[in-house]
């Protein structure tokens, strides 16, 4: 705790944006506790077999262990849809893109560059083939497919406008399943390197947005803590509550303190 303290005070005498940043992390909950997390995360039991997912008009074909998108996910895929995530004309990352849907609809929208990243050459297999069949080569659209553990397979000397992560940063293990494990529970180690390779790689535009996905049943109020450290600023786009349970799902949108 002291060390965050004395972050938060160089923060906050370096940049005056430090204490709204502040501000909005304390009004955020707290993580629940163990054993609700592990109940509210228990893996389908399809996972491992062939299926079928269906995105407005578009069909993707799942292997197996590769996840199904859920209502979070579909925060970001229907935000770039609509164009309240703004890709057209930019370089996007999508970051853990899984099957793929926002690189699908990020090439339907006109994207300069959608670079879609996955750590699971299943899942990047996947959504090549669903890219390929859907958007196609489109003129004016550069797609970069690539198996990597977050941005290490991205060329050095890329920088994008928008990136995208919905990670798989909940607190508890909630499966020995090696695919429920990289699709659900990393916890918050991912999202620590996440932050410090785009610092450390510059790999944001000055003026660009990160479009990032956090709920109680991480960290959250860690993850933003370092999101918040590390120079980002958060504005909350998008607060999800759900009538079943105490889940509190949060859409940030992170920007460079330079760009608030």
């Amino acid at each position: 705790m002291g060390e965050q303290n004395r972050t938060r005070t160089a923060l906050s005498a370096d940049d005056p944006t430090a204490d709204r940043a502040w501000a909005l992390h304390e009004t955020l909950p707290h993580t629940l506790p163990a054993a609700e997390i592990i109940a509210l995360n228990t893996p389908k039991a399809d996972l491992h077999t062939w299926r079928t997912y269906a995105y407005r008009e578009w069909t993707f074909e799942m292997p197996p262990g590769v996840f199904t998108p859920g209502e979070t996910s579909r925060m970001i895929h229907d935000r770039i849809l609509d164009g309240t995530i703004p890709v057209g004309g930019r370089s996007y990352a999508a970051m853990g893109v899984g099957l793929g849907v926002e690189a699908v609809v990020a090439g339907l929208r006109g994207a300069k560059e959608v670079h879609a990243v996955d750590i699971d050459p299943e899942s990047v297999r996947a959504m090549t083939e669903a890219y390929e069949r859907i958007v196609g080569d489109k003129p004016g659209t550069l797609f970069h497919p690539w198996v990597s553990d977050l941005f290490e397979s991205v060329p050095d000397g890329a920088q994008f406008d928008v990136i995208t992560f919905n990670p798989p940063a909940v607190r508890e293990t909630v499966s020995e399943d090696p695919a429920v494990v990289r699709n659900v529970c990393v916890g918050i180690g991912i999202v620590r390197q996440f932050f410090d390779q785009i610092v450390q790689r510059d790999l944001l535009v000055d003026d660009g947005e990160i479009y990032f996905i956090v709920s109680n049943t991480s960290e959250l109020r860690n993850i933003v803590a370092y999101a918040i450290t590390s120079g980002f600023f958060p504005e909350v786009m998008h607060h999800q509550t759900w009538n079943t349970d105490d889940v509190q799902t949060f859409l940030f949108k992170l920007r460079r303190s330079a760009a608030v």
